[in-house]
């Protein structure tokens, strides 16, 4: 007959001297192993005649050895992430690493002072989604389905009604909706995505910063042409930290404006006199903006007859490049430490 204390007896003085894993692992192996005691011990169950009181005998002996095995390869295990963790523990009386102070990006503040500029003159920051529904990005702002001048905005789509949005002037159209009959002025900046080759000029994705005013015409505020060459005469004069600047309008054509206008500032480098830098034409184009169209009122619920507004949308890389005589975009996002460095103050 099988002794099961004894076995258990011999196991426990076996344990006691388990040094090292691979001391353990053997004595694992003698008794629990293809060859081992137990698989010996059910091999001889054939003999045996009582075979259920042998086998059940057996498997008590099994789940013993088991549980003892087991307790010693968990305190092993213990002791093994313990000295682990001594190797890699931190030793914080050493001298740090010397780390370089970052730099802001050139682009993120050229589109920080462009805030401020226009939070001084009341305006407040409107912030909206990157992936938008057709509706808001196109439809609520007078560009249906099938109007042509969605071609110029060729974008990336998720779904036939879901895409990364071309401008951040959704977040007007989403302002509008959620603000019927109310006045406001707000700007609203971030990154839009347009199918675009990158080249010099020319990036799939860059940042925008839109600007809305809406008022009633009833009340003591306006918003005509004439305030909207005003705010951002403001505007390059401050950007470009020039009160000599002029500004002109152009006539143009965008979808949610009527009319429609093209931005262009005298040159700073040649004030206004024609050179290389301005293609000798003495104006620089920066933006493009107009009054708000009757329909972008209409099917954003506000009485188109109360309302009126103008609104713009500014490129930050754009107005980045003419501040800082900057050639190529695609070094705003080459993270160059040489170009980063020109900018450290």
């Amino acid at each position: 007959m099988i002794d099961n204390n004894k076995i258990l007896e011999e196991l426990d003085i076996a344990l006691k001297s388990v040094i090292d894993i691979e001391s353990f692992t053997k004595i694992k192996v003698e008794y629990l192993g293809k060859k081992g005691l137990i698989a010996n011990l059910m091999h001889e169950m054939r003999s045996v005649e009582d075979k259920k009181s042998y086998g059940q005998k057996v498997n008590v002996l099994k789940e013993a050895i088991e549980e003892k095995i087991k307790f010693i390869e968990d305190e092993m295990n213990k002791i093994k992430m313990k000295e682990q963790l001594m190797k890699d523990a931190i030793d914080f009386s050493l001298p740090s690493r010397k780390m370089e102070p970052g730099i802001q990006s050139v682009l993120l503040a050229t589109a920080r002072e462009i805030e401020d500029i226009f939070l001084k003159m009341g305006f407040e920051i409107a912030i909206g989604q990157e992936v938008e529904s057709d509706f808001h990005n196109f439809e609520a702002l007078n560009l249906g389905e099938h109007h042509p001048a969605r071609d110029m905005q060729d974008t990336f789509y998720i779904d036939p009604k879901t895409l990364l949005r071309t401008h951040t002037s959704n977040i007007q159209s989403r302002t509008l909706s959620t603000n019927k009959d109310k006045e406001f002025k707000i700007i609203c900046p971030g990154k839009v995505y347009r199918r675009d080759d990158d080249d010099a000029t020319h990036s799939h994705q860059f940042f925008q910063i839109d600007g809305l005013v809406v008022v009633n015409k009833l009340s003591k505020h306006t918003a005509s042409l004439q305030d909207l060459k005003t705010t951002l005469t403001i505007f390059a004069k401050e950007i470009f930290e020039s009160d000599n600047l002029d500004i002109r309008l152009r006539p143009s054509f965008f979808p949610f404006t009527e009319p429609g206008v093209e931005v262009d500032v005298s040159c700073s480098i040649c004030q206004g006199q024609g050179c290389g830098f301005c293609k000798n034409t003495g104006w620089i184009e920066v933006l493009g903006a107009g009054v708000i169209h009757k329909n972008v009122f209409k099917i954003s619920g506000f009485n188109e007859e109360e309302f009126t507004g103008f609104a713009f949308g500014i490129g930050v890389e754009r107005i980045a490049l003419l501040k800082h005589n900057i050639e190529d975009i695609r070094n705003f996002y080459q993270n160059d430490l040489r170009f980063i460095k020109q900018f450290k103050k």
